[in-house]
C-alpha cells in the first residue's frame, strides 16, 4: 500500500499566493511520475502539473508562468508553489503518485492523496 498525505490548502484572495505539498509513504521501490490534479465543482478532475524524472515539468495551459510544480524522488515528497491565484482555480486539489512496489510481484501503484481545498476569493 502507498498513502500520500497532503497538507496546504486553505483560502486566500485574488492574487495570493499558497503551497501544496504531499508525502507520501509505504511499500515503495520508485516514482515514475508526480502530479497535481483539481476538481472544481460541477467539473471533471482536470491535470495541472506533473513532473517525471529527468523530463521537463508539465503544466495545463491556465496555469502556465503562476504554479510550479517541484518533486523530490529521494525523500517522495511533491509541492505545487501557486502564485497570483485566480478564483477560478477554486477547486480540490488531489496529488498523485505513479510508480513501482519495492516488491517487484506487487507490480506498479497509481496512488492518490486525500484532496485539500483551495478558495481564492474577494
Amino acid at each position: 500500500q502507498v498513502q500520500l498525505v497532503e497538507s496546504g490548502g486553505g483560502s486566500v484572495q485574488p492574487g495570493g499566493s499558497l503551497r501544496l505539498s504531499c508525502a507520501a509513504s509505504g511499500s515503495i521501490s520508485s516514482i515514475h511520475v508526480m502530479g497535481w490534479y483539481r476538481q472544481a465543482p460541477g467539473k471533471e478532475r482536470e491535470l495541472v502539473a506533473s513532473i517525471t524524472s529527468g523530463f521537463r515539468p508539465n503544466y495545463v495551459d491556465s496555469v502556465k508562468g503562476r504554479f510550479t510544480i517541484s518533486g523530490d524522488n529521494a525523500k517522495k515528497t511533491v509541492d505545487l508553489q501557486m502564485n497570483s491565484l485566480e478564483p477560478e482555480d477554486t477547486a480540490v486539489y488531489y496529488c498523485n503518485f505513479k510508480g513501482a512496489y519495492r516488491r517487484w510481484y506487487e507490480g506498479t501503484f497509481d496512488a492518490w492523496g486525500q484532496g485539500t481545498q483551495v478558495t481564492v476569493s474577494a
